[in-house]
C-alpha cells in the first residue's frame, strides 16, 4: 500500500508543480485532476508530506473555501500566509480574499 501512497503522492506533486506563481488551488481540484475525485484528503497528507521538497509550493493548495487549513504545516506561525503575500495573494483570517480571482484550475493542464 505504501508504494501505491508514493505513486500518488508524486502525481499530487506534478499537478502542484505546475501551479502559477501568484495563483493557488484546491484539495479536491488537484483529486479530480487526477482521477480520484474523493481523495482531498489524500492530497493534503501529500502536502504534509511534503514539507522537504523545496520544489513543491505545498502553500499554494487550500481547501475548497480558500482557507488556509494546511497552515499548521508550516514552520512558524504565520509562514503560508506569508508565503503567499509574497506573491500577491490578500489573505484575511486565513482566509483567500477573492479566492476565485486566484485559483487556478488543474484541469487546464495540456
Amino acid at each position: 500500500m505504501e508504494v501505491t501512497n508514493d505513486n500518488f503522492f508524486e502525481r499530487v506533486y506534478v499537478v502542484v508543480r505546475q501551479i502559477p506563481y501568484g495563483k493557488v488551488t484546491s484539495y479536491g481540484a488537484i483529486a479530480k485532476v487526477l482521477g480520484a475525485a474523493r481523495s482531498a484528503r489524500m492530497v493534503g497528507w501529500a502536502m504534509n508530506a511534503a514539507h522537504n521538497l523545496e520544489d513543491v509550493p505545498a502553500h499554494r493548495v487550500v481547501n475548497q473555501k480558500g482557507l488556509l487549513t494546511g497552515k499548521h504545516h508550516f514552520d512558524g506561525t504565520n509562514l503560508m500566509q506569508q508565503l503567499l503575500e509574497s506573491e500577491g495573494i490578500i489573505v484575511v483570517d486565513n482566509q483567500i480574499v477573492d479566492f476565485e480571482s486566484v485559483f487556478w484550475n488543474p484541469e487546464m493542464i495540456s
